[in-house]
């Protein structure tokens, strides 16, 4: 489902003489269906930024990154669109929404998106807010105004709301307590099982071994860290 081959990364220090940095050269990686692989390495390795790439918020220097049929490092924009609603799901740390949209819209937007009825979207996402222990009387507010942990399970519910075939998970489990820990390692092992290929970035080592099938350093493809 998910494919990469020999992708590099540089950033161009505008602001220093255009002076460029590599910080990634020869990534390659394949993610079956119903695979987890968990991105690993020393801080500043490129874990973070190899899963932007894969995204398509970073453009790659050379490679290709291939999502089902779509290749993201040469995709026109419309093209990423598209994959972002139908096929490809990304989970951040950090809570990125409309303000004064509600929490209960904010979970159901990714279903509304791909044609959900809107009454079916917004039973789906109460469901997900349900099973994530965010209480009722919070659903009309804007999760902005939430404690770290309530948007990182904001998050969490919409990243989940539509069935996508490839999701990124960046610190799904972080600022999390041990109760709803174990509901979103429970919900990450569901997708698996219907045949979600994912990466992931777990840095509570607990859940990385109880979740991933397998994992990347991605070291071996930094210049100046690898062996």
């Amino acid at each position: 489902m998910i494919s990469i081959e020999n992708v590099s990364k540089s950033f161009k220090l505008h602001n220093q003489g255009g002076a460029e940095i590599p910080v990634m050269r020869g990534a390659s990686l394949r993610v079956a269906a119903g695979e987890c692989v968990a991105l690993v390495g020393a801080s500043g390795a490129g874990k973070s930024t190899l899963m932007r790439m894969i995204y398509g918020n970073y453009l790659t220097a050379s490679g290709r990154i291939m999502i089902g049929d779509v290749d993201v490092a040469s995709a026109a924009p419309r093209e990423i669109i598209a994959l972002r609603r139908n096929t490809l799901g990304y989970v951040s740390q950090f809570l990125r929404v409309v303000p004064r949209v509600s929490t209960l819209d904010v979970v159901a937007e990714p279903l509304l998106a791909t044609g959900t009825d809107a009454v079916d979207a917004r039973v789906q996402a109460q469901k997900l807010l349900e099973r994530l222990n965010i209480p009722a009387h919070l659903w009309s507010l804007s999760p902005t105004t939430f404690s770290g942990g309530e948007q990182q399970r904001v998050n969490i519910a919409r990243g989940f709301a539509f069935p996508y075939p490839a999701l990124l998970l960046d610190e799904p489990t972080a600022s999390l307590d041990p109760k709803n820990r174990a509901v979103v390692l429970g919900m990450i092992a569901e997708a698996k099982t219907l045949g979600t290929a994912i990466i992931g970035i777990f840095h509570d080592h607990v859940a990385r071994d109880e979740i991933s099938d397998r994992t990347l350093d991605v070291t071996q493809f930094t210049p100046g860290l690898a062996a």
